[in-house]
């Protein structure tokens, strides 16, 4: 144990510099996953047969090996960062284009129709009463695809765009146990307190009504 400590003291610096690379990249990559699935997921609700084919196109990228996807991004755009966030970005629209249609589909028709009778147009209804009962279901989405991606960046490093997956594949590449586990718990740990504080806000916007349904 001492050792373990002795090691973390040492690399404290190359440590909290790989945490905070790995945290940029979740970050960039559900923002950019958000710019685009909320928007689309949005348009879908009012499209419901087109939605089915373009979840289920979209639904191939997550059958697609990670280290498939980073080759191709390898060869259209080099190393670094940029192909890593556009893989990682791929890879977070699935769960946030389906909660966003979903959300937006399940809300109940009664508070549309009570909408409706107070002379909302559709665009109102759409931002006063379907998007704000929807948000707890979004960030379902959000979270579901952080939590992902939190894991997915680790094979970024392969790439050449750092984080916690640089601990890993050079403590699997010189036999060093001591980066693997610093790299493996960082990254489960970032996981679960980013998971709890998305929960959390995810808790704040659900209506009071729709939490003593669930």
């Amino acid at each position: 144990m001492s050792e373990f400590i002795t090691f973390l003291l040492d690399n404290q610096r190359m440590i909290f510099q790989s945490l905070a690379i790995h945290i940029h990249l979740v970050i960039v990559a559900v923002f950019i996953g958000c710019l685009i699935a909320i928007p689309i997921g949005t348009i879908l609700s009012r499209y419901q047969k087109t939605a089915k084919m373009v979840l289920g196109v979209v639904g191939i990228i997550q059958t697609i090996p990670g280290l498939v996807m980073l080759g191709f991004a390898l060869v259209f755009f080099g190393i670094g960062k940029l192909p890593a966030v556009i893989v990682l970005a791929l890879y977070a629209i699935l769960p946030i284009l389906t909660n966003t249609y979903i959300g937006i589909t399940e809300v109940d028709k009664h508070y549309k129709e009570a909408a409706r009778g107070i002379g909302m147009t559709s665009i109102q209804i759409l931002f006063k009463v379907e998007l704000p009962l929807a948000l707890s279901a979004i960030i379902s989405g959000i979270k579901i695809s952080t939590v992902y991606i939190i894991s997915w960046a680790t094979l970024a490093a392969l790439i050449g765009a750092g984080g916690l997956g640089d601990l890993i594949w050079t403590g699997l590449s010189t036999t060093n146990d001591h980066l693997i586990i610093v790299g493996a718990m960082l990254a489960a740990v970032i996981a679960v307190l980013i998971g709890a504080a998305i929960g959390y806000i995810q808790n704040l916007v659900t209506p009071r009504g729709l939490k003593v349904r669930r």
